[in-house]
Formats: C-alpha cells, structure tokens, sequence
C-alpha cells in the first residue's frame, strides 16, 4: 500500500506540471510546521533550514505572530481599500531602511524587482539595465536574463533563461560579472546616456561582495547619474535589521523588500527616495512620468499584522546576535568536518544564509559557482535529509528558532554527510 507521501505525488503529477508548484523538490510534500521543525504527509521529522525560502525567520507558528494575524482576522482580510495596518508597517520600513523615504507595497519580491526596473526608467528616461550574471531578482522577463546561463555567454549580453522572452528584450540588459566594479564602469562609459540602473543582490545568493564593491558601485552610480537598486528582498531585515545598506554601510537609491516583511504572508515592496518614489504619483509625476501599479492583495492587514510582529520581535535585544550564533555554528562544523574528510570546499555567505561550493578556487561571482561539484552538492543535502535536515540544494537559512538541540542533531548530521562523500 502506497504512503501518504507516494499516493499525493501521483496526484500531483496528474494536476500539475512536473508534480508541483515549481519552487522546491517536488517529491517533498509539508504537512505542517511548528517552530524550526516541519513535519511531511508521512510524518516525518525535519530541522528547518528552508524556512519558507527565508520568511519564517522565527520559526514557524511563532504564538506573538499568530496572535496578532487572528486579531486582524476578525476583522478582516483584505480590503482593496488603504488599511492602517499597511501605513504603520510603511513607517516602520521607513525608519529601519536608510534609502527608504516613502513605500510602495506589492505581493511578491519579483513584483517588486519588476516595477523597481520600471521606476528606474520612469524617472531617469532611459532603458538599459545593467544586472549581474548569476543575480536573482524574480521572474519578469528582465530578470530572466544570465540568472544561472549553462552555457555563459560574452559580457554583456544577455541569455534567456527562459522560454517564452522577446529577443528585444535581451538589447535592454547589460550583463557585467559579480564583484567587478571595473567592468560595470566600462559599460556605463560604452553605453553613456542609456543606462537606467543597476540592480544588485547586496549578497548575491551566497556570494559575499568584495571589500569596497558595493561603495564603487555607488560612487559610479552617482558620478553617472545611474539610479542603484539594491535587491534586498533576501538580505532585508536578515543581515541586520537596517539590511544590507545598514550591514555594509553603502545607500542606494531605491531597494525592493520581501520574506520578512509579510511575516510568512504575501508581502513586499519597492522603498526608495521621495523624489524617485513620486513617479508612483500621478499629481507628481504627470501623465508622461507616471508608473500605475495596482494589486488586489497590495498591502493587505494580515500580513502587514505579521509583518509588524516580526519586525518587532527582531527589535529585541540579543536577536540578531543569537542568529549570527546558530549560524557560525553551522557554518563551522560544516567547515570542519569537510576539511577532515578531505574535500576541498569553500562555506560562503554570512551567518544567516550560506552553503557551500565544493571548489579550491576563490567564490567572487557566478562562473565561479560553476565549479563546484554537484554530486558532491547532491550526496551531501541527501544525508542530511535522511537525518531530518531539511534544506535545499544552494542554500542554508538560519531561524531563531533552532534550539541546543537542534543545532546539535544538525552538526551530527553534518558529520556523516561529510564521512559519506
């Protein structure tokens, strides 16, 4: 007799396109969740390092964030209409993120990075973007441009990742590599005058930017009349609760946020300076510079309340410390125990998101990546898995959630995983 488990991935795959919805392994299927564990249809026990794909920093079914998500419940769902709830979690945004002067919220983070491109192009006329091979930033069909290209072309142009993308679009994105400053001014002094901006995952996936990169990019920016969107719909209220501009001390001119801000519901938003924000104006911006977004769940009460929450929580003393703690912890016995069993790799990111790249080679951009070896990547995440380790392939999210307990099993489970390659 099939397992719950097996008997809902046949179902799936009658229903839906390769069996699930596109996002994670689409063999797994997750019951529920109760602080950094989740559970799937069969009963299995997992440690959480999935987390929602970043969202549930606080683990899941925090009792203060449902708490406040069922008072709004009783009170209602969403509206359509402004709701008090939305202005204060503006505010709050405002206060924490230095770029952030006004606020404009959307459903999801690729809808943020979409209509954050848009803004850029309003405001400063133009339509090249300049994006970094490897970026993420969604699934418009800018942002589908070298996300993970198999085959890496010439810099800087551009490779679908995608079917279904216009060829135009291609002409529109500049492809710079990672960490390379230099190479970004060469495209802004070749194509002086067309460039809108340049969007950036501070942090990209797992890769730390090179001392000085960021700032660069900024100065470059500003010298060139380029607007500087940081992508931070991840590294948002992760790193520090300011973000990256607070965590690296570098300020853009608009960024997009997500995961954390929803609270584990449909949340995020475009923050920029007022200036720029205003061509979501139309009074401002007048017919020519007007950017229209409308969204049926933009700014809905519930996740705003646990949004709200969150961020409130993460406000406390000692939270971010404890999050960096149970990170380096990981982030350590990974590095040991891989060095003892001989494997060359290198553990890269930041203590609350990282994972590792089997290479002997510096990790600074997307090519880099490449060299990893991906049976290793493969073996490794499914030892893991058999201990109850829940993560996905390229990338490890820490919670405040985890426990001494938890954080133990897990280093155990490092080690035999490390043994087995």
């Amino acid at each position: 007799m099939p397992s719950a488990q097996e008997e809902i991935i046949t179902r799936a795959r009658n229903v839906m396109p390769a069996g699930g919805f596109g996002n994670f392994d689409a063999d797994v299927f997750i019951q529920r969740g109760a602080g950094a564990h989740v559970w799937d249809v069969d009963g299995k026990e997992y440690i959480d390092y999935l987390i929602g794909s970043g969202p549930m920093i606080l683990g899941h079914g925090h009792p203060e964030v449902l708490e406040a998500v069922q008072r709004q419940l009783a009170d209602g769902m969403t509206f359509f209409a402004n709701n008090a709830l939305g202005i204060e979690l503006a505010e709050e945004i405002c206060r924490a993120v230095a770029c952030a002067e006004q606020v404009r919220f959307v459903s999801t983070g690729g809808e943020a990075d979409m209509y954050a491109l848009r803004l850029a192009r309003a405001a400063t006329g133009r339509d090249k973007i300049i994006k970094f091979e490897g970026g993420y930033h969604g699934m418009s069909a800018d942002a589908q441009m070298s996300l993970a290209p198999e085959t890496p072309g010439n810099f800087p142009r551009a490779v679908p990742d995608s079917a279904g993308i216009p060829d135009g679009v291609a002409e529109q994105m500049l492809i710079a590599p990672y960490n390379d400053a230099d190479f970004a001014r060469s495209l802004m002094d070749e194509y002086a005058g067309d460039v809108a901006a340049v969007i950036v995952e501070p942090l990209q996936r797992i890769i730390p930017p090179a001392p000085g990169f960021l700032q660069a990019l900024r100065d470059l920016c500003t010298e060139k009349g380029v607007l500087l969107i940081f992508d931070e719909v991840v590294t948002g209220f992760r790193l520090a609760y300011g973000g990256a501009q607070e965590f690296f001390g570098v300020t853009p001119d608009i960024c997009t946020l997500g995961k954390i801000i929803g609270g584990g519901f449909p949340l995020a938003a475009i923050a920029g300076t007022a200036d720029v924000m205003a061509h979501f104006d139309k009074q401002k911006a007048g017919a020519d510079g007007f950017l229209m977004q409308i969204g049926t769940l933009s700014g809905n009460p519930v996740a705003a309340a646990a949004g709200l929450k969150t961020m409130e929580i993460l406000r406390r003393p000692g939270q971010y410390e404890k999050l960096f703690a149970n990170g380096q912890t990981i982030m350590d016995a990974i590095g040991e125990h891989l060095t003892a069993a001989g494997h060359a790799h290198v553990v890269s990111g930041y203590a609350p998101m990282f994972d590792i790249v089997y290479t002997d080679k510096p990790v600074r951009n997307y090519r880099d990546t490449l060299n990893s070896n991906h049976d290793k990547v493969a073996r490794f995440n499914s030892v893991l898995r058999e201990r109850g380790i829940l993560k996905s392939n390229y990338k490890t999210y820490i919670s405040l959630a985890l426990t001494d307990e938890d954080l133990t099993q897990t280093v155990d489970a490092i080690s035999e995983a490390a043994k087995a390659l």
